[in-house]
């Protein structure tokens, strides 16, 4: 057996016994090319309804889903479409066309490829629908705008196979709840559809073939040999990481050293401010020039695709990038991966490794380079949960009710359906197996009438039923306007970024609430290059070059990670090492001083500290919940420590620690814990809070309450909060328990708030809290003080400083004694 060479994946592709078109089996024969073993199974399994492949990057898994489709397609194929493939992104599907092509072209072969995503002109999508390739490659949200269309059981009559690409990454949003419900459909559709997904990174294995298969049918799952263990390493710097910050401008020197050294080097953030700061430092310390790219989500797509196409042509040394680069697009000869900034998840820094010569027989090669001190632990703890194998991911929990909503509305637009059959439809779904009659009427009742409060406005009133039982549109001109609004990805309410002047160059977008910082003059990033804010027009930041200006961040939208309940579980059980080998002196002596003059925080155990600082009382809880749950648990201590006369005055957290401060002490912090009091406190601070307010806008654009695109034009960010800041108010008001209140709670307890995290802890701990108090600042809390986005809190705190205020001011001034009634005054107060 021999490696294929230059083709996606590295794939050693067939032997001479499979049964494939004798002109495709010649061209892999002149190649030398065979079968891996899980290629070789998965044709052997072809008709099984359901299978789920985990095999390594670079392992040949696209092909190894395709080679089916194209053994049962054959030199000469019917007309009609016979496989659909889902991925992530559009990109992705666009370089599978391109390297399926290489095997049917080269073999000759009459099978059509063609992708359909949100760029593929309307046209050519007409023309799909009534006469459709062979193998269509998509994205969620063009399959689910597909299955939408009265057409939909003609164009998926034929349908044999579905393959889910990087099924994980759909598994883990509402992008896969989605998904899930479209195949739902189509397998209705097309009885005989057998389902494939693909994945390098999956860490429960039966919780995605559950998801997967067609409720209740099995779904068979097929590991393939992993393949040589990764070559991951800690970036050794001349300089320590800070004690805080995100930035690793210290480690710019040791990266620059290391892109000179590789061909091509994926430079990995976790957000898209990190990457655009990174970028910008590591310019300005290429003093060889070096061609050095950025690419992330907020970039003009002319932009991102020039720089996707010198990676492939081996232009650049270096591309600063965010999860853009995440999944298993082929860009060119990468052969170094570099992760800065703790990887948050094991799962994600995995599937980042595996960017590194994207080839079967050759180990990937990754570096990871903490920001700061703390990240060094996190940084160990995943680099050694990646060696053993360890993945790690949180439990998706029931597929959410606003993306059933939303498929109601799709169903209808293909045409009148039966209640009890979609019932049952929708519980074919993994994520909806466990759906109740109650909350499906609910939701069809919601798409019917708005609810409740709603009920009286002609808008809201989008189904009616007929005489015959069956539902459908009240006005079929409304499927134009939901169809409009399909999907589930929120984005961040954005404006556009351009160059001054007529027909100026696009460069990107930034967040509206950036854009109403700025003053004209102010200065940030984009695209690595500093700009002038000029000012705004037509919903358009207009700006100029300023390259010698120091530069604000633009606040780009996107995922900020917070560490996973497994990688945190790591770092506890780190923690209870009697000395730290493998971390850096100065990170293990760190540790050491912490463990010296207070205590380390160690599994099944919460630790508290209390000391005073700066003329304030402090407190610090090691709760190693999470970013969101630990800022959700800082506003509820606050709150309790509130109603108890603690007099809190502000709290900051991270992914592991919440600092508060205040004027009192606090001599026994287990009152505080108590979980009911908690979440009977997050409700009154959920109610009227602007976490619910974005999670309700959210939910409600996803199940058809707000309409973000009406006539082709999309609203901007402030009209659709307006919109949807008065309808909150209004349900709150007339219909408290209406359906979208509920799934608001629900969605902010798992999302924005992560409550559940909190619970996590609680059970985890249980009473056993270790208090420790302190006459001084600790190792440990020492980085919080460094740490941005401090959360003030207005309470009696205020009052007595008001009045300690006051009373110093009479006593400076001799009016204290007046007040008393001992004196009268040495002197006349002129009022």
């Amino acid at each position: 057996m021999r490696a294929a060479v230059g083709n996606r994946g590295g794939a050693d592709y067939l032997d001479p016994m499979t049964d494939l078109p004798p002109s495709l089996q010649a061209w892999f024969d002149a190649r030398g090319w065979a079968l891996h073993p899980h290629q070789r199974t998965m044709l052997a399994r072809a008709d099984e309804p359901a299978t789920l492949l985990i095999a390594p990057t670079g392992g040949g898994k696209t092909l190894a889903g395709f080679l089916p489709t194209l053994a049962e397609l054959g030199e000469a194929p019917p007309p009609g479409l016979h496989t659909l493939y889902v991925s992530p992104l559009k990109a992705l599907a666009a370089d599978i066309r391109r390297n399926l092509g290489h095997p049917i072209e080269g073999a000759g072969l009459g099978i059509r490829v063609e992708d359909r995503t949100g760029d593929t002109p309307s046209s050519r999508k007409r023309r799909q629908r009534a006469d459709p390739p062979h193998i269509l490659l998509t994205t969620p949200e063009s399959l689910a705008l597909l299955t939408s269309y009265e057409d939909a059981a003609r164009t998926f009559a034929g349908l044999q196979r579905v393959v889910v690409d990087e099924i994980h990454a759909l598994a883990e949003s509402k992008r896969g709840d989605q998904l899930m419900l479209a195949l739902a459909r189509l397998q209705k559709l097309a009885p005989r559809l057998r389902r494939v997904g693909l994945s390098a990174t999956v860490e429960d294995p039966a919780a995605i073939a559950s998801l997967l298969a067609r409720h209740p049918d099995p779904c068979a799952i097929l590991q393939a040999d992993p393949g040589p263990e990764p070559d991951i390493r800690m970036l050794v710097t001349d300089e320590a990481p800070p004690w805080s910050g995100g930035g690793a401008k210290y480690a710019i020197p040791a990266v620059l050293e290391e892109v000179k050294r590789h061909r091509t080097t994926l430079i990995f953030h976790n957000t898209r401010a990190q990457a655009e700061l990174f970028f910008h430092n590591l310019w300005l310390a290429n003093e060889d020039a070096l061609p050095i790219g950025i690419h992330h989500g907020s970039l003009d797509r002319g932009q991102r695709e020039r720089v996707e196409a010198a990676m492939v042509r081996g232009d650049l040394r270096a591309i600063v990038c965010t999860g853009s680069l995440d999944l298993g697009i082929d860009w060119g000869d990468v052969d170094l991966v570099i992760q800065v900034g703790a990887p948050k998840n094991v799962k994600r820094l995995v599937q980042r490794i595996g960017r590194a010569n994207h080839r079967y027989n050759a180990p990937s090669k990754a570096l990871l380079v903490p920001a700061n001190r703390f990240e060094v632990v996190e940084c160990i703890a995943a680099l050694e949960a990646a060696r053993a194998g360890e993945l790690d991911g949180e439990p998706r929990g029931r597929g959410p009710r606003d993306v059933l909503c939303q498929h109601i509305l799709i169903a209808a637009c293909s045409g009148p359906f039966d209640a009890d059959d979609l019932f049952e439809e929708f519980r074919s779904a993994g994520p909806y197996a466990a759906l109740t009659r109650a909350e499906f009427d609910a939701c069809l009742d919601f798409c019917a009438t708005g609810g409740y409060a709603l009920r009286a406005y002609d808008q809201w009133q989008r189904l009616q039923r007929r005489a015959d039982g069956r539902w459908q549109l009240r006005d079929p001109r409304s499927a134009v306007r939901i169809r409009q609004n399909i999907g589930t990805i929120q984005d961040s309410d954005t404006l556009k970024v351009k160059w001054r002047g007529r027909g100026g160059a696009p460069l990107g977008e930034v967040e509206e609430g950036f854009a109403a910082s700025l003053s004209k003059g102010d200065t940030f990033l984009i695209g690595g290059q500093i700009v002038r804010y000029e000012g705004l027009r037509e919903l358009v930041v207009e700006v100029t070059r300023s390259p010698g200006a120091k530069p604000k961040i633009a606040t780009f939208m996107g995922t900020k990670f917070a560490t996973s309940t497994q990688l945190s579980e790591r770092i506890l059980r780190m923690f209870r090492q009697d000395s730290w080998p493998d971390l850096p002196a100065h990170t293990a002596q760190w540790l050491a001083l912490q463990r010296e003059v207070s205590r380390l925080p160690s599994p099944g155990r919460l630790l508290v500290e209390s000391f005073p600082h700066d003329g304030r009382e402090q407190m610090v809880v090691y709760g190693f919940a999470g970013r969101n749950a630990q800022q959700t648990l800082g506003l509820l201590l606050t709150k309790r420590m509130e109603e108890m006369g603690l007099a809190p005055m502000g709290f900051v957290s991270t992914d592991y620690a919440t600092l508060i401060w205040g004027l009192d002490a606090v001599t026994d912090p287990a009152p505080l814990f108590d979980l009911a009091a908690l979440e009977d406190g997050l409700d009154t601070w959920l109610a009227g809070n602007a976490v619910m307010k974005r999670t309700f806008r959210a939910s409600a654009t996803i199940a058809g309450l707000i309409e973000r695109q009406v006539g082709g034009q999309r609203k901007t960010g402030r009209q659709a909060t307006m919109s949807s800041d008065i309808l909150y108010d209004t349900l709150l008001k007339y219909d408290p328990d209406h359906l979208m209140l509920r799934i608001t709670r629900e969605e902010a307890m798992r999302g924005l708030v992560d409550f559940d995290r909190i619970r996590e802890m609680k059970a985890r701990v249980g009473g056993r809290i270790d208090h420790v108090r302190l006459s001084r600042v600790t190792p440990l809390a020492a980085p919080l003080f460094l740490e941005p986005g401090r959360v003030p809190v207005r309470g009696s705190a205020d009052e007595r400083l008001l009045e300690e205020g006051v009373t110093r001011l009479m006593e400076d001034s001799g009016l204290a004694e007046v007040d008393a009634g001992m004196s009268k005054p040495k002197w006349r107060v002129p009022f």
